[in-house]
């Protein structure tokens, strides 16, 4: 076996700890070599969660000290700044999402390491959720056909008082991930229509939108994300084609087990796993038919990176892949502005 892929975090916040951590101290040839953070109460939940596994005060003690490869998870105002940093370090280097506040300055990163010949990934870990990957097998298999509409919802809870203010605005978090996944199963956009708003008290930061995505190969997908004050949440996805429509609830539970501190290591090889009475319901001509669901593993991500690491594979997300998800999230504001459909070039 080859050596696991020695890989340190740059934050121990919320991301870091919860969303990162746990998947990768149990990834397949991984191993969480460190954490940068000079917070003492950081630095002591590391110490509790993973005890051996140092802190250190910087990127570049972290890289020093001899790691493989680096995951930037601290907020969005900081990412690049340190995916520049890393870069110029020559590290291999994970960010998470949302990836830059803008198509412009991601580009600006990925050119950077390209030129630097330095492997860059984003933390797209939502392409490995059991209800995409179920929507992905009917759509890639034809078995619902033609595909005439396509609804994508991700939607949480925030009870009264109970909101945080997320990484940019939700459009660009939660937009992160719902275009991502619109855009792997269906291809490029060619024009955005966009709606959002936000909560009083929110800083004016969205927590509310709705997208209209026209792709390249015609097909038009609709996408929302939602901070629900009432909890009033519907089908995660669904799709209809010629063939059927295929409505999904929501996802597997890996956040919520992960932020209630269960983890893979807890859960042993029922993690990702959805319950029979969750799975999906295919409909053909009013006759309900339910649909094994896959399993969903965010670990997948790191698993293909240490592979890419070692040179065993391409990177687990192309980062090319978020600068065109940040374009659309680009004319999506501006549409939600404006009132106008955006065209993006091609």
């Amino acid at each position: 076996m080859a050596d696991p892929a020695r890989i340190g975090l740059v934050g121990y916040g919320k991301g870091g700890r919860y969303f990162h951590a746990p998947l990768l101290a149990n990834a397949p040839g991984c191993e969480l070599a460190g954490a940068v953070t000079r917070s003492t109460e950081r630095r002591a939940e590391l110490a509790c969660d993973f005890p051996g596994v140092p802190a250190y005060d910087s990127l570049a003690d972290l890289v020093e000290s001899g790691v493989d490869a680096v995951a930037i998870t601290t907020p969005l105002d900081t990412h690049l700044d340190l995916v520049h940093e890393a870069i110029r370090l020559g590290v291999p280097t994970v960010c998470d999402k949302p990836f830059a506040p803008d198509a412009a300055t991601a580009r600006e990163a990925v050119e950077a390491a390209e030129r630097a010949g330095v492997l860059l990934s984003v933390y797209q870990n939502r392409r490995w959720d059991a209800d995409f990957l179920t929507v992905a097998r009917l759509v890639d298999s034809g078995e619902l056909g033609t595909v005439a509409r396509f609804e994508s919802r991700m939607e949480q809870y925030r009870p009264e008082g109970g909101f945080t203010p997320v990484s940019g605005g939700l459009l660009r978090d939660f937009g992160s991930h719902v275009v991502d996944q619109a855009m792997r199963l269906f291809g490029p956009v060619s024009s955005v229509y966009a709606e959002k708003n936000a909560l009083p008290g929110t800083d004016e930061l969205d927590t509310w939108f709705f997208s209209a995505l026209r792709h390249r190969n015609g097909i038009t997908t609709h996408v929302w994300g939602d901070l629900d004050l009432q909890g009033g949440r519907g089908w995660r996805f669904r799709v209809t084609g010629s063939g059927g429509t295929l409505a999904m609830a929501d996802d597997d539970g890996q956040s919520e087990q992960l932020l209630a501190g269960r983890s893979p290591a807890t859960e042993g090889e029922t993690w990702g796993s959805v319950p029979q009475q969750r799975w999906g319901r295919l409909y053909r001509a009013g006759i309900e038919e339910t649909v094994p669901s896959e399993q969903g593993d965010w670990m997948r991500f790191y698993a293909g990176l240490a592979a890419a690491v070692r040179g065993d594979a391409g990177v687990p997300v192309d980062p090319w892949d978020s600068v065109a998800v940040l374009e659309v999230l680009d004319a999506a504001r501006t549409s939600s502005t404006t009132g106008q459909v955006v065209g993006l070039p091609r």
